[in-house]
């Protein structure tokens, strides 16, 4: 050791224990911030979304919090090791601890970002049912719930009651939607839908006579709980090629199955008023309406219209069925002008009678061996019922004991006879379904 010039040695360099004061409670307060976060996106309870009626039922709030657990369930795990790597990097903060724990803590976050789209969606939801439509949209739940109670009592066979029932729901846009139970949605994470979601646009809530759009979403989720979803198709596309109908025309059927089985399901929980409801959408330029989609899962529109007048004629309303061909056919009085293929214009008569004839009239086992149509009646007894409600909404008196669903079509007979100004009208549909 050379002491010659009177220095002192050099101690030998040791390793730093890293960051201390403000840098050791950072470290600390990333798993604060985590953990936090994750339990901030606690259960759902009732009285937070309003009192009374129009509030979510305690059905639908056990249904999202057992979801949301699920998801709080995985998400655990994640915490917990943001907590002992923060703890770790806060004892001993070398850079592997650090870096272990902002990954750690980056997953973490992620995860209960995920969860966060879940809870935030479902806020959103319930959150309708405390502001100035809450008891619009409890009158779409009544609606909803009527298709499904008539449609149960009707079967053939006792079924398993499927619940929560269907909630509804307002979003901008201009077609209604639906999310049926048990549909493994991106949004949710891809977990299963716990209940039927009926998505309902602005424009037709304040018009009560568009609003067969109900009828029609209930049904897309009425098929799936029914057990017909896979039945429908497949009977339907056998009887075409049975028909001769060709490969092509049949494959084109068995893709429009679903939106085909609500509209005509829709019809018989809603009658005439409904195929006139249905005639308000696909009711656009020529250009539309005599468009053909390859892929498309609805009917092309000019014939899609034909189908309801079929089934209103089965149904013994022809004239009904004649006032609705005549309108549609004098509207687009060339289908030929359009990109429909010659087979699906030369095969529709034919094809829509078989297809109307195997969905309501030919018997299914999960309907207790029972057809659709006498499952779902609707004949000239239950529209009387609705031509008598249209005439007491429209002098605002108690409409008396008619279902809810056939408020629709009153509300449509009021309006088409002018038998009341429209928005006394939809006051009165919306003063009935809410007060019930």
């Amino acid at each position: 050791m050379n002491m010659a010039n009177g220095a002192a040695p050099k101690a030998p360099p040791r390793e730093s224990a890293g960051p201390t004061g403000r840098g050791t409670n950072w470290l600390r307060v990333q798993a604060i911030n985590v953990a936090r976060h994750a339990e901030a996106l606690r259960p759902f309870r009732r009285d937070e979304f309003g009192p009374g009626a129009p509030a979510p039922t305690e059905a639908h709030i056990k249904a999202v919090n057992d979801l949301l657990a699920e998801l709080h369930g995985n998400l655990s795990p994640a915490v917990a090791r943001v907590r002992i790597a923060s703890a770790r990097a806060a004892g001993k903060s070398t850079t592997e601890n650090i870096q272990r724990l902002n990954s750690l803590k980056e997953r973490a976050h992620a995860g209960v970002l995920a969860v966060e789209r879940v809870w935030d969606f479902y806020f959103e939801l319930f959150g309708q049912r405390q502001g100035a439509f809450a008891n619009w949209l409890l009158s779409c739940d009544r609606i909803a719930l009527d298709c499904y109670q008539h449609a149960y009592v009707g079967l053939g066979a006792a079924r398993s009651i499927p619940t929560p029932p269907p909630f509804s729901y307002m979003r901008t846009g201009f077609s209604p939607a639906t999310f049926r139970r048990s549909l493994r949605l991106r949004r949710l994470g891809f977990k299963k839908n716990p209940f039927p979601l009926i998505m309902l646009p602005y424009h037709r809530l304040v018009n009560p006579w568009t609003l067969g759009a109900i009828l029609h979403e209930v049904s897309h989720n009425l098929q799936n709980d029914l057990g017909l979803e896979k039945l429908v198709p497949r009977r339907l596309g056998t009887a075409l090629l049975r028909a001769g109908l060709g490969r092509d025309v049949a494959r084109t059927w068995v893709r429009w199955n679903r939106e085909f089985y609500a509209d005509v399901s829709g019809l018989l929980l809603g009658g005439p008023a409904i195929a006139t409801s249905l005639m308000d959408i696909i009711g656009r330029g020529p250009r539309t309406v005599l468009a053909f989609r390859a892929t498309g899962p609805h009917p092309t529109p000019y014939i899609r219209a034909f189908v309801s007048t079929e089934l209103l004629r089965r149904l013994g309303f022809n004239e009904h069925a004649s006032q609705y061909d005549e309108l549609w056919r004098r509207a687009y009085p060339d289908p030929t002008r359009g990109t429909i293929p010659p087979r699906m214009l030369s095969t529709m008569k034919e094809a829509i009678r078989i297809a109307v004839d195997v969905t309501c009239f030919q018997p299914f086992e999960p309907l207790g061996n029972k057809s659709l149509a006498q499952v779902i009646r609707f004949g000239q007894k239950e529209q009387a019922m609705i031509e008598e409600a249209a005439g007491r909404i429209a002098n605002g008196t108690d409409p008396g004991i008619v279902p809810e669903r056939f408020l629709i079509g009153a509300s449509r007979v009021a309006l088409s006879r002018q038998l009341a100004p429209p928005a006394e009208i939809t006051r009165a549909f919306y003063s009935e379904l809410s007060r019930r």
